[in-house]
């Protein structure tokens, strides 16, 4: 099969189309899947920079999110028969045999969810990291619960534009950080109740004037560095603050985080994946099941930023890595 390959650590030059074998199923819950799509995320160009998880099993196929149509499938696969449409996050790290940026993939029958029918394949390959990181980040760290406010950066951003929807979902009140007016339309558009242009505006005092001085009972960040601590002040005393980055001491401390009690939570949703948790993979995959509803009910919808063909996986991290990507990126495989 053609598969696009990280040969070693580096630039996005790397990255390399050939010709690789095809992954063939070996357990008896396993679904083998012709690829007509494939997310690209920043986990993928943060791989590709520093080395995968499996350093010693180059060359590596990267690429997290999938979404093909089921040719085979094994003999104890329950779930899901030839034909069927799936959208799925499994692989992608650098373990030999995995990873989507390629025409076919095997995937654990646990870790795959019926593809929303109101998506096409481009756009449900954009889905899974993204909406999986905003429910764990919103639902499961962050305990939201209608009627309470949020504050979400990078509000047009992959993971951002799907947290506003889910914010809504839930009945909370949704504040969230924008670079552009083109994306304060689109935030808007998503049902942001407050698009704060942070360039132009302090978004802590922003926060204040519209929460009445209290705060954010939840603040998302999916920034980092800076932004981390410089949120702190926008949580209300007791709140919650959910972070998809690793803090940096030298970016500042927790004096006024720990001041204000803050319940401070780490979200990284590949942890199932790389510490292979069944059951927490169970859970994703009823996570995109119940957001596969919302699609088609309309009250979900996918940003596509940017589309590109297979092979040219190295424009396509490129522009991931230029910043400000509205929506998702893509690689279209065989829509």
């Amino acid at each position: 099969m053609k598969a696009v390959v990280m040969t070693k650590a580096g630039s996005p030059e790397v990255l390399e189309l050939q010709e690789v074998l095809t992954p063939q199923i070996k357990n008896p819950t396993e679904l083998f899947i012709k690829l007509k799509a494939a997310g690209v995320n920043p986990i993928d160009t943060k791989l590709r920079q520093r080395g995968t998880f499996y350093p010693d099993d180059l060359p590596a196929i990267l690429g997290c999110d999938g979404a093909g149509v089921v040719e085979a499938v094994g003999a104890a696969v329950e779930k899901f028969k030839v034909g069927d449409r799936v959208y799925f996050c499994a692989g992608g790290l650098g373990k030999p045999e995995t990873g989507n940026y390629a025409e076919y993939a095997v995937v654990e029958e646990h870790c795959v969810a019926h593809k929303p029918a109101s998506l096409s394949f481009t756009e449900a390959a954009a889905v899974p990291l993204a909406l999986i990181t905003a429910w764990e980040s919103l639902y499961d760290r962050g305990r939201l619960e209608a009627g309470q406010s949020v504050l979400i950066h990078a509000g047009a951003g992959g993971v951002g534009h799907l947290a506003i929807q889910l914010g809504k979902l839930r009945g909370a009140e949704v504040l969230t950080t924008v670079g552009s007016s083109d994306k304060e339309r689109l935030v808007r558009q998503l049902g942001a109740d407050l698009p704060i242009l942070y360039k132009q505006t302090d978004f802590v005092e922003a926060v204040h004037t519209y929460t009445k001085g209290q705060g954010v009972d939840l603040a998302f960040d999916t920034v980092g560095g800076k932004t981390f601590f410089d949120t702190v002040p926008a949580v209300k005393i007791y709140g919650d603050l959910v972070t998809i980055l690793e803090p940096n001491f030298q970016d500042g401390d927790f004096k006024i985080a720990r001041n204000r009690n803050l319940r401070i939570s780490l979200e990284i949703m590949l942890t199932p994946l790389l510490m292979n948790l069944t059951e927490a993979q169970k859970h994703q995959a009823q996570m995109l099941q119940q957001a596969a509803q919302w699609f088609d009910e309309g009250r979900l919808k996918i940003h596509v930023g940017q589309t590109f063909p297979l092979k040219d996986a190295i424009a396509a991290h490129q522009s991931l890595e230029m910043g400000s990507t509205t929506g998702k990126i893509v690689l279209v495989i065989d829509e």
